[in-house]
């Protein structure tokens, strides 16, 4: 037993707080790195996006694979709100306008983007129309994606940005080296606190996040059927 374990009984339960904390933390990002790859692929597929597939990196940090994320949301941002921009040019205004009234049926709309991305990539799919409709009348871009940059951002800057994401392999003393440098008591439950704090948030956000991207892709998979 460590001596700072003698001094501070309560640390192996601390410990193993923050292993489990810690992989809780890889486990939703991992989910996140899926779901922005699906909607990636459906925004390439249907409306001749070019956007790059993310990966986890298991010898990177956890700021590094944040930053990974952030960047691959931020181009998905661009490219909505270009396809945005693409409806507002080729349209007429009062078109345009029907594609954010909520009295509108949806069909119509479907119909009027699809219009405007035959026009802009010479031929879409069948779903090309319903994909943008999705993307720009939901807030899923506008809300979600911005709440889980934010929060990457703020996991990135953290306390826990430094550590790398395969510690766990390494033994609960590495992962206490990692976070603290040392295992003095106080500095343990700061670090836990800080894990319960963006985690709770991160994992609120990532869930809504991933929500909103199962229905996305699961209308193009009911189109595609």
């Amino acid at each position: 037993m460590a001596l700072s374990d003698l001094l501070y009984p309560d640390n192996p339960k601390r410990r193993q707080e923050l292993i489990h904390l810690h992989q809780e933390l890889l486990n939703c990002m991992s989910t996140n790195f899926h779901a922005t790859n699906e909607l990636a692929g459906v925004l390439n597929e249907h409306l001749g996006c070019t956007i790059t597939h993310i990966q986890m990196r298991e010898h990177s940090t956890v700021k590094e694979n944040c930053d990974i994320i952030i960047q691959a949301m931020s181009e998905i941002q661009h490219q909505v709100q270009k396809i945005d921009s693409d409806m507002k040019e080729k349209l007429e205004p009062v078109l345009y306008q029907k594609l954010y009234d909520i009295k509108e049926p949806e069909l119509e709309k479907i119909a009027i983007a699809h219009k405007v991305f035959s026009i802009v990539l010479g031929e879409a799919t069948s779903t090309a129309g319903m994909v943008a409709i999705k993307l720009l009348g939901s807030n899923l871009i506008t809300l979600t994606v911005s709440k889980l940059i934010s929060l990457l951002a703020q996991i990135g800057a953290s306390v826990l940005g430094g550590i790398s994401i395969t510690i766990l392999g390494l033994g609960i003393e590495m992962i206490l080296h990692a976070i603290l440098g040392a295992v003095e008591r106080n500095q343990l439950l700061a670090a836990v606190r800080s894990y319960e704090k963006h985690l709770a948030e991160f994992k609120a956000a990532s869930e809504k996040y991933q929500r909103a991207i199962c229905e996305v892709t699961s209308l193009v998979r009911q189109q595609v059927q």
